[in-house]
């Protein structure tokens, strides 16, 4: 989507503000001993408070309100009966949408008292997203967002997945463009454009390029490594990103 009115803007900021809101809900009632599943049905409520209604499940019918993926999970974990414990490693991925606009918003965390080594992976996380910020800006190429995400995990002796992108949000879930990577593409010459809504989200891993898709059809893992992730719906803007997902 391509932000042109001030109608565009009220209604992106308004559902970012709400898909946000859940997910900060979510993040502080992520406690050990509470299920994925009572964590899903909290958000279910807040939806319906909002009057909004969830993307996964509403466009694309997944068996969960949000996406709540645990320490091998990077993305798309289907919330159930999964017990959260101590020193886990949890995404909160929250997206939605509201008269006709969608945002989209992700955070990784520490529950409680965590190793250390999953604390830094997720401030490298904040730090390679604070530096694709910097690059999204009119007229730049999109791959530059991925060129500065990928040296800042370099720079912090982790990697990123490859597999997993950003995109286009804001008429729906997923659209044009369909890819911000978090690596420099070579090939992705497009040019970022003023008023582009994008889901822009690095995934940060401590060794592993790829994530595999589990046999439930949905949920991204991997095999030895963890994966901390921060997302953010951004509009591209002369002066500086504004981001809805705040």
């Amino acid at each position: 989507m391509v932000a042109k009115t001030e109608e565009d803007f009220i209604g992106l900021k308004e559902i970012g503000k709400i898909v946000a809101s859940i997910r900060d809900e979510l993040v502080q009632r992520t406690i050990p001993g509470i299920t994925t599943k009572e964590l899903d049905h909290i958000a279910r409520e807040l939806f319906e408070k909002e009057g909004a209604v969830s993307a996964p499940k509403g466009v694309y019918d997944f068996p969960g309100y949000t996406c709540i993926s645990v320490n091998e999970e990077v993305a798309h974990g289907i919330p159930g009966s999964r017990v959260i414990h101590e020193g886990d490693l949890v995404n909160i991925d929250v997206s939605g949408s509201k008269n006709g606009y969608f945002a989209d918003t992700g955070i990784s965390f520490v529950v409680g008292e965590g190793d250390e080594v999953l604390t830094q992976l997720c401030n490298v996380a904040k730090m390679a997203f604070e530096a694709g910020l910097k690059k999204a800006k009119p007229g730049a190429k999109k791959s530059g967002i991925g060129k500065v995400v990928f040296q800042t995990a370099r720079e912090n002796g982790l990697t990123v997945i490859k597999n997993l992108t950003g995109h286009g949000v804001g008429r729906t879930i997923h659209e044009s463009p369909d890819h911000i990577y978090n690596y420099n593409n070579t090939w992705d010459n497009e040019l970022l454009k003023e008023g582009m809504v994008i889901a822009f989200e690095p995934f940060i891993s401590t060794f592993e390029e790829e994530v595999f898709q589990k046999e439930d059809g949905w949920t991204y893992a991997t095999n030895k490594s963890f994966v901390a992730q921060l997302e953010h719906t951004i509009i591209i803007t002369k002066t500086a990103p504004i981001i809805v997902t705040l």
